[in-house]
């Protein structure tokens, strides 16, 4: 009965997260660490940003999903500065046309997302967490194309500074460098 049950275990470990790569823990405190303070910085500066010119909406929910790529991997090609920065303004443009659009959420939820996924694709700038910028723009009935440069883009830019900053500080190296 234990080879059964250690059988089934080891065939069934990968849905449960056995696919995933073994992590130093040093190098998952230098993830963590970084993550929390470039949204820290991140959020700040926005913050403030947004004070200074009196505008309401100074950050982008899906923050938090860039900063995984960013901070956690930042060799992936999701994680580049094109990837984050034109992925996720182009997907608020998208979102906000959407809403233009006036049509039923169940349309233009999924048109956002699909057309800003076709949009980096097209200008290959692939970010996953953008798709949900394009969505959060539907969802928050958001009518002002400034929002795709503040907080989306200005955000964007200030947590791929931070990344940067912060990976070349601890020894990594980010952005990638293109191969020859």
């Amino acid at each position: 009965m234990r080879h059964i049950l250690q059988a089934w275990v080891r065939r069934y470990f990968f849905y449960l997260g056995g696919d995933q790569p073994h992590v130093p823990m040093i190098e998952k405190i230098r993830s963590v660490m970084g993550a929390f303070i470039g949204l820290m910085v991140v959020i700040a500066a926005a913050k403030y940003l947004g004070e200074l010119g009196g505008i309401d909406e100074w950050l982008m929910a899906s923050l938090g999903a860039s900063a995984l790529l960013v901070f956690v991997l930042p060799g992936s090609p999701m994680a580049q500065p094109w990837a984050v920065i034109a992925g996720n303004t182009l997907s608020a443009l998208v979102g906000v046309s959407c809403v233009y659009m006036q049509v039923d959420p169940i349309i233009s939820l999924p048109l956002a997302a699909s057309l800003s996924i076709f949009g980096m694709f097209q200008l290959r700038c692939l970010h996953p967490p953008a798709a949900a910028v394009a969505l959060i723009a539907v969802l928050g009935h958001i009518t002002s194309y400034r929002y795709a440069l503040f907080p989306v883009m200005i955000d964007s830019i200030l947590l791929v500074l931070a990344g940067a900053l912060y990976a070349n500080l601890t020894g990594k190296s980010y952005p990638n460098r293109p191969s020859r």
